[in-house]
């Protein structure tokens, strides 16, 4: 197990009618409030009146619309509404592209050049103004996390930014906000979780029982939770469990003392970057290509345990043929979830720039679990066009 720092400042408030705690967050701060959200959910939900309700004294700015994949537009936008209202604390109210937005336009406020080079270069982040968000949907684990992914299509890219003044200061996570969200998000959202879980987990670092074992608990939460929360979407518990397992998989728990790019999420990025399609779906599709096409004998041990401890799949005897069942499932969950698990599906049809594509997510797969060329990358995303044969 490598070294590690244990540091996540985030305030997490968790359960039912957490919001409560929103008017003394606030007060630590000031008065002058720029509220984020993304396509107008929190006021169908009443969500936005309760908090008006809760901060009459507050002057709100609000930037409403920001997208699912948030763009460097709105981000700038964000940016610029704190710098002439001199704002003095953020709060999003939103999904991760809400939060991760609003963490990139905190960091920018206080920054004098373009957002996009806070982006680019993490290293330029020194200050960021106070965030505090309220959770409705169950996926990215950006809630308690220095992380946020931002979308420039006019350089077509896509890419994460990261820096310790980004943890928000508090979250508030209630469940009973995702009441709500449609199945189709909720599946989608799941698939995030465990993509972020598969991206740790498949590593090659020995000896951590603690982290791979937290890691399979967040995985057969998914599988046991996702379809009750797609029948029953008010049941409290599923809901909640998946919350947590959204924070869980990304705060840190699981990877500390590990280490190594992700696969997935370069390869998706570029595909978002290129045809801005849902980030979880486009996760859900190529994760199962990917486990089958980079099976082999040195990863066929991993995949066993996966196999075993996620699926109940006995693993003696014959790992190969665990693992690959394994991988059968993991494809059958998110289509049974009602998930588009092909390309063309969300309209993608033609391979005309997977070669651009590939180069581009080459470029950061040579140190992955298993290094990728663009070749490679071209293969996984053929691959994606047709349904996996089972």
């Amino acid at each position: 197990m490598k070294n590690f720092i244990y540091d996540i400042p985030t305030k997490l408030y968790f359960g039912k009618n957490q919001i409560e705690h929103l008017p003394n967050l606030i007060n630590e701060f000031g008065k002058k409030v720029l509220l984020t959200y993304g396509g107008g959910s929190i006021k169908r939900n009443g969500l936005y009146d309760t908090i008006l309700a809760l901060l009459p004294e507050c002057e709100m700015i609000e930037l409403a619309g920001i997208e699912p994949n948030p763009r460097i537009e709105t981000v700038r936008k964000g940016a610029e509404l704190c710098k002439t209202h001199d704002i003095d604390v953020v709060l999003a109210v939103g999904g991760g592209s809400t939060i991760d937005a609003s963490k990139v336009m905190a960091a920018a406020a206080k920054f004098d050049g373009d957002p996009w080079e806070l982006v680019k270069q993490p290293d330029l982040i020194q200050d960021a103004l106070p965030l505090i968000d309220v959770l409705t949907l169950s996926a990215t684990g950006t809630e308690m996390n220095a992380s946020g992914v931002i979308t420039n299509f006019a350089t077509k890219e896509k890419i994460g930014t990261r820096s310790y003044h980004m943890y928000p200061y508090a979250s508030i996570c209630d469940p009973t906000y995702t009441f709500s969200v449609s199945k189709h998000q909720t599946a989608a959202g799941t698939a995030d979780i465990m993509s972020h879980t598969f991206e740790i987990y498949f590593s090659h670092e020995e000896e951590v029982f603690i982290q791979d074992r937290l890691a399979e608990g967040i995985l057969n939460a998914c599988i046991h939770y996702l379809p009750i929360a797609l029948q029953e979407p008010e049941n409290y518990d599923a809901r909640a469990n998946l919350m947590w397992a959204s924070t869980l998989a990304l705060n840190g728990l699981t990877s500390f003392g590990k280490g190594g790019p992700w696969t997935c999420h370069p390869i998706e990025h570029v595909l978002s970057a290129y045809y801005d399609i849902t980030h979880a779906v486009g996760l859900a599709i190529l994760t199962p290509r990917w486990m089958a096409y980079i099976l082999n004998d040195q990863t066929v041990e991993r995949f066993a345990m996966y196999a075993e401890k996620v699926w109940n799949i006995p693993s003696a005897g014959d790992p190969y043929a665990a693992a690959r069942l394994a991988i059968d499932k993991t494809y059958q969950f998110f289509l049974d979830a009602g998930l588009p698990m092909t390309l063309p599906e969300v309209g993608i049809t033609s391979d005309e720039f997977f070669d651009e594509m590939a180069t581009a997510a080459a470029s950061r797969l040579e140190n992955a679990y298993v290094p990728l060329n663009k070749n490679d990358v071209v293969n996984i995303l053929q691959a994606c066009m047709e349904p996996k044969a089972m």
